[in-house]
């Protein structure tokens, strides 16, 4: 690495897509490969979101959105915020000696990829605390983890992703605005293909990359073992693999559902979620009442609030008792955030 740790440096081929694989790829090397030298990645998540380890969540993403197409939501050991990943993007993660101590340096790792891409005619800027940027634009987000003298850095390399998916995907919607944790800020992107002087497919960008990033400096391949490729879908299984970690290790926050239907009114739902699952229900509104609706608290109580657990927990209930004029899907869309036009208006 250009300008950073002189140690030996090792590039692991990752061959697999897999978002909950390849996150607990990165923890294994981290925590249990040979600290004699350091580690060097470049691999893609298939149609992703990468949470930050301090954000909630549900509070970053569109949830009925990223369920409607497929999207996997994984939460990362590293701060930051929250980043969309596809097919068109190129993730890299360095695993070195940490200089400095416990000291986070991002720019140590950032310029030399903004290096390796100005080699390639493309003229890139290391802007503000982890940005990479072309004509102030941001390509790359990047994020560290440190933790006993060891120093995890990883970025995404925006190459050829469909930025209308990345805005829709991290929408944060003001149904939201209670939630804790850190929340993302939106900014200006681009991808890295429309910059390049010759055109490349990713395939040829990332061999070019890496070319560029370790010229003139040994590097030895790594191919996984049968036994890292065990140890590392173990860690899978318990950790990225798992609703408590991607969701429930998000801090407690109320989440505020908030829409107006026609032929029953404004209605309002407070939920508050603790440690992934719904600790707390109310609902305000001018809608009109045949029962009650805290009648329906008991029943939302311990549910995570995705659409199949309110499926569940409200299988048999006549909506139309507690909110006159509305039916089951409309108050099913209205708990998951979901949006309807031809029925439902923004407030």
């Amino acid at each position: 690495m250009k300008g950073g740790n002189a140690m030996a440096m090792t590039f692991i081929e990752v061959k697999t897509t897999d978002p909950d694989f390849n996150l607990a790829l990165e923890q294994y090397v981290f925590d249990q490969m040979p600290r004699n030298r350091g580690y060097f990645m470049l691999w893609q998540n298939d149609n992703a979101i990468i949470v930050g380890r301090h954000q909630n969540t549900l509070a970053e993403i569109n949830e009925a959105f990223v369920r409607e197409h497929g999207i996997r939501v994984v939460r990362r050991l590293s701060g930051g915020g929250a980043v969309y990943h596809d097919m068109g993007n190129l993730n890299f993660t360095y695993i070195v000696d940490a200089s400095g101590g416990a000291r986070l340096d991002l720019k140590l790792f950032c310029q030399p990829v903004a290096d390796a891409l100005g080699a390639l005619g493309v003229q890139a800027e290391v802007n503000g605390r982890n940005d990479i940027t072309i004509g102030g634009q941001k390509f790359s987000g990047n994020a560290q983890y440190v933790r006993e003298g060891r120093v995890m850095h990883h970025g995404t390399i925006l190459f050829d992703s469909d930025l209308s998916v990345v805005g829709q995907a991290l929408k944060v919607d003001r149904e939201k605005i209670a939630a804790k944790g850190v929340q993302s800020v939106q900014s200006r992107v681009t991808t890295v293909r429309p910059h390049l002087p010759k055109d490349a497919s990713l395939a040829e960008f990332k061999a070019l990359l890496l070319e560029k990033l370790f010229a003139g400096q040994p590097m030895e391949r790594y191919e996984l073992t049968a036994e890292d490729m065990e140890a590392v879908e173990e860690l899978r299984r318990e950790r990225y693999g798992t609703w408590a970690w991607n969701y429930g290790a998000s801090p407690a926050g109320t989440l505020i559902r908030r829409r107006r239907v026609e032929g029953c009114g404004t209605v309002e739902a407070h939920l508050l979620v603790e440690k992934g699952v719904i600790t707390a229900v109310s609902f305000r509104g001018d809608f009109f009442s045949a029962v009650e609706p805290e009648a329906l608290e008991g029943r939302l109580m311990g549910a995570r609030p995705v659409r199949e657990d309110f499926e569940k927990a409200l299988e048999g209930v006549e909506i139309s008792q507690y909110f006159s004029g509305m039916d089951r899907e409309t108050f099913l869309e209205i708990l998951c955030g979901a949006r309807r036009p031809a029925n439902l208006t923004e407030l």
